[in-house]
């Protein structure tokens, strides 16, 4: 398990991967792969990575009523990011700041900007961008996120349910979406064959 802890010992994974052990049975979370957007001593909030839904991105922008002047992001799948507000929209992509000398203010209004340069846009303004050619080079777009509450995540990991490895923004956006459990298990030089669902029980 990798994993970074802070200056007070607290477990930190934001910017991780939370990798589902072969014995979570929950239908949203079977065999999933979580980017972690942000994780303190209140709870975790993430994203799934490998999930896609039956919308293309190109049907999502006829739904919000924008075009989509981006033939790359067209037929790309909208995600299931988890079970909670999946009516909201959330775009994972890389970091963009407006002006570098103002500082690290990012593009757009409603940001978190996640350690390792990420960020995860929930307002409008994102998909106007791309509406218009523009916008993020890279970007994965989920309807729903995870979330834990306090020391929830840190519980499922001490039964065995995660694995956790540092995120590779590559397995986000260039990864096959079929390929992306196996490759996040790559990252821990692990492969799916070899994990035991009754891990911990030897």
């Amino acid at each position: 398990m990798s994993a970074e802890t802070d200056n007070s010992g607290t477990l930190n994974l934001t910017h991780h991967f939370l990798i589902a052990m072969p014995g979570m049975q929950d239908e949203m979370f079977g065999r999933s792969v979580v980017y972690v957007c942000e994780h303190s001593d209140k709870g975790a909030l993430g994203i799934i990575i490998n999930k896609p839904s039956d919308i293309t991105m190109g049907k999502l922008f006829d739904k919000v009523d924008l075009p989509l002047r981006r033939e790359d992001l067209e037929q790309e799948p909208v995600f299931q990011g988890g079970p909670v507000h999946t009516e909201r929209g959330f775009v994972l992509h890389d970091r963009i700041v407006l002006d570098a000398s103002a500082g690290d203010e990012s593009a757009y209004s409603a940001t978190l900007t996640i350690p390792g340069g990420l960020e995860m846009t929930t307002s409008r303004d994102v998909l106007e961008a791309l509406s218009t050619g523009a916008g993020p080079h890279r970007v994965l777009v989920s309807l729903g996120y995870s979330t834990w509450g306090e020391g929830q995540l840190e519980s499922e990991i001490s039964e065995n349910a995660w694995l956790t490895v540092h995120a590779d923004a590559g397995v986000i956006f260039e990864t096959p979406v079929d390929e992306r459990y196996d490759t996040a298990l790559a990252l821990l030089g692990v492969q799916s064959w070899a994990l035991s669902a009754a891990a911990g029980r030897a």
